[in-house]
């Protein structure tokens, strides 16, 4: 009898147009701590998989772009890529096709909720592209990457026009606050492939990070992924929270 995973499962794979499951799919929907409560086993989780799937998810988006703003200068596919590919747009696609109930996580980490946290749905987005790449290549990594970004690309004229960090600037301004700072958070992976984390602050509060190649690139994204909670109304309410 299949479980409530294996339906979850079956339902992803239909969203992402699959008529069978990738070879690595199910070390793609494996969290590290499932796979910490079983090392006897050796249950592999899906965090190779993630290093893989952010390389070839930057590929496949990055020639998206070319073809879909063949006249952009580097500054506007940049952007718009920054963007497309942040921890919160491809927390909300994951949201959107039901990552969280696919995604098989350890007991102890269950009970915190650990499968809906922003950070850890973008990663197991990532870790299926790369399963996907790795059972069919790029033209179905391309495919499947076309369709996780598909929604927001559907904008994307606006989304190219728009520089990020200063339509924040203009929106909370508008609204009273402070102009936005942006701080390192961390700087991830080796030398040749360097990753910046960012956070973008509006009165010393945190109202989102985001990833780039570089730090430019790392604030576009953080500015991007606060504009889209500015779509839903939190983001002054983030920058007005009193301290706990």
């Amino acid at each position: 009898m299949a479980t409530p995973l294996d339906d979850a499962r079956s339902a992803l794979l239909e969203r992402l147009g699959l008529d069978r499951p990738p070879r690595d799919f199910e070390e793609a929907l494996t969290h590290s701590s499932y796979a910490n409560e079983h090392r006897a086993q050796r249950v592999l989780d899906n965090q190779r998989l993630e290093f893989l799937g952010d390389a070839v998810l930057d590929i496949c988006v990055s020639e998206l772009l070319l073809e879909k703003l063949p006249d952009a200068d580097e500054g506007v596919l940049s952007r718009a890529y920054g963007a497309l590919v942040n921890g919160e747009s491809l927390a909300r696609w994951a949201r959107d096709n039901g990552v969280a109930l696919a995604l098989q996580v350890g007991k102890g980490a269950a009970a915190t909720g650990i499968s809906e946290r922003t950070n850890v749905l973008a990663d197991t987005v990532e870790a299926i592209v790369a399963a996907v790449y790795l059972d069919g290549g790029m033209p179905e990594a391309r495919r499947v990457s076309a369709l996780i970004v598909a929604n927001a690309l559907s904008d994307i004229t606006g989304l190219s026009r728009r520089d990020a960090k200063t339509s924040l600037q203009e929106f909370v301004q508008a609204r009273g606050g402070v102009a936005p700072a942006y701080r390192l958070v961390a700087v991830e992976g080796p030398d040749h492939d360097r990753q910046f984390l960012m956070a973008v602050d509006v009165a010393g509060k945190q109202l989102a990070e985001g990833r780039g190649r570089t730090k430019k690139l790392a604030e576009q994204a953080a500015a991007s992924a606060a504009l889209e909670l500015a779509e839903t109304g939190d983001i002054m309410a983030r920058s007005e929270e009193e301290p706990q």
